[in-house]
């Protein structure tokens, strides 16, 4: 019997996901809004493969988020500051034991559920005011992590850029029933789909390259290449990802690989541009608070200096600024989107 998920924020990972599971028996709700709304009831979810094939969801359930109903799981699939405007109609789509995997980038809302040392604190920088802990439940939370790039290239149309790999874990670490359900579930959909007893450390790895390459992206509108092999912005990459490495070994991470292997990962993606510099260039907000705004927070809860972070954290907040207030984006570069 398949599983009852809803996809909220079906853009290009909730459009890869839920038409994978939809084709391999289970029951998807792709919760949306507008044009992509519109599309995907009249004709379904599309996703274009790597190697031109493509896969069709037809007659799947799309719908509004006040009308989608109580499932199993639902999937949040939107950027990390798209979440609040959301939060308070979750409850609809939640019966008693419904989790919610959380797949945003960055520093999670619920990081320190669970931990003993901060059990309870809340980060004011990604969940002002608790109204996630609040509405949502840390008890309902499955923590995932995102690799797979995508892009949705028109309403109900996703094309997968490359990967397949979605890490989950339960805050506590426990290998609970509803985490190896719906670990089998997407393994049957044809995803890797691990299942980690450190969710934390797993989300510092991509978090390491996310907090550095994003704002540095979006202030020079340079591609991961031009930043890893220009030495002056090498340097400050190598800075701020030593301040992040002492925040995340104090809060107990492991980092398995050591900063110049991880400037190296970013800098064999070669000329591509990170999702912050695509919304600077499209004129959006930017999940700066996710990304730097929650690091510099976790720094101050444990008591490290991290005035690189400070830094780069203040120019990219008036850029953000800036741009918004003009009402357009700032577009220098025509390389490719990649969601790194």
């Amino acid at each position: 019997m398949g599983l009852r998920i809803a996809i909220v924020g079906a853009g290009a990972i909730g459009g890869y996901l839920g038409v994978k599971l939809a084709l391999s028996g289970h029951d998807v709700t792709f919760v949306a809004r507008g044009e992509n709304l519109k599309a995907i009831q009249a004709q379904g979810m599309r996703l274009e493969l790597e190697d031109g094939q493509v896969l069709h969801a037809q007659n799947v359930r799309a719908c509004t988020i006040d009308e989608a109903g109580p499932h199993d799981y639902v999937f949040l699939t939107m950027k990390s500051h798209q979440v609040e405007p959301v939060a308070a109609s979750l409850a609809g789509l939640c019966h008693e034991q419904t989790a919610v995997v959380t797949m945003q980038n960055g520093v999670p809302w619920w990081y320190f559920h669970g931990l003993p040392d901060h059990g309870g604190r809340q980060l004011q920088s990604v969940d002002p005011g608790g109204k996630l802990w609040q509405q949502i439940g840390p008890q309902r939370v499955i923590g995932s992590v995102v690799y797979p790039a995508a892009e949705l290239v028109a309403p109900g149309v996703v094309k997968l850029i490359e990967g397949n790999r979605f890490t989950l874990g339960e805050p506590n670490g426990v290998k609970t029933e509803r985490i190896a359900a719906l670990a089998q579930a997407m393994i049957g959909a044809g995803f890797k789909t691990p299942i980690s007893n450190d969710i934390r450390s797993e989300l510092w790895v991509k978090l390491w390259g996310n907090l550095t390459f994003n704002p540095v992206s979006a202030l020079t509108h340079a591609t991961l290449e031009e930043i890893c092999t220009f030495e002056p912005t090498r340097q400050l990459a190598f800075g701020m990802m030593t301040e992040a490495q002492q925040v995340g070994e104090r809060l107990g991470v492991q980092f398995k690989i050591g900063i110049d292997k991880r400037i190296a990962s970013a800098q064999a993606v070669g000329a591509h541009k990170t999702s912050m510099l695509q919304d600077i260039e499209a004129g959006k907000a930017l999940e700066l608070e996710a990304l730097l705004g929650s690091v510099i927070e976790l720094a101050q809860v444990v008591g490290v200096d991290t005035p690189v972070l400070r830094a780069v954290y203040a120019l990219t907040r008036m850029l953000e600024r800036q741009v918004l207030a003009k009402g357009h984006g700032l577009l220098l570069s025509n390389s490719r989107v990649y969601n790194f």
